[in-house]
């Protein structure tokens, strides 16, 4: 099975991500109200529309992940969209979603439940590109990986454990939130997080 490209909508302090292949595309997370726009101008870079949109991944229930799902819905009515199940309640849409987590599949990509930021965390994982979303299980800090904000984590136990999980599984490629890509050594940089966690 072919893995995944991948495409930024950068929104500022946060990004959404598509991921695209054979014509089809998810869209994970939406940013703060009135992202739509420039992720649809993501998926036109990517040479795709929103007609190719059939998934829609919410990392989290925070408003700036999930802030234009309902714009992203109304513009995708065919999409299905999917959260973890300890924030499905506070995600908001019109039409009901699905809760995922692990040893759950999206077109291809693999849930990994992340808990510690928020109770219904999840990641993305496509395991044939090597690419990992992490929401705000993890953050981009001066070209490496790090771990979530404290400030707005509820449990950072938990979400310690979740950077440890993130750590056994491999890709090149981490997709943050908030912060930079990290392109490459991403498996390596999330080990090496994970070893300075108490």
């Amino acid at each position: 099975m072919a893995g995944h490209q991948w495409a930024r909508a950068n929104l500022g302090f946060v990004s959404a991500y598509i991921l695209y292949r054979g014509g089809e595309a998810a869209v994970v997370d939406t940013g703060v109200p009135g992202s739509e726009g420039t992720i649809e101008s993501a998926l036109v870079g990517a040479g795709l529309s929103w007609d190719a949109v059939g998934h829609v991944v919410i990392t989290h229930k925070h408003n700036d992940h999930q802030g234009s799902l309902e714009a992203v819905l109304a513009a995708t009515p065919e999409a299905e969209w999917y959260t973890g199940a300890g924030d499905l309640a506070q995600v908001v849409a019109s039409r009901p979603g699905t809760a995922v987590g692990d040893g759950d599949s999206v077109f291809g990509l693999d849930i990994i439940e992340t808990p510690g930021h928020t109770p219904g965390h999840v990641c993305v994982l496509d395991p044939v590109s090597g690419i990992l979303v992490t929401g705000d299980a993890a953050t981009g800090a001066g070209g490496t990986v790090a771990g979530p904000n404290p400030q707005f984590s509820e449990d950072m136990g938990q979400a310690n454990d979740s950077i440890r999980k993130l750590a056994g599984f491999e890709y090149e490629t981490i997709l943050v939130g908030h912060g930079e890509p990290i392109i490459s050594g991403g498996s390596e940089a999330m080990a090496a997080l994970a070893a300075t966690l108490d």
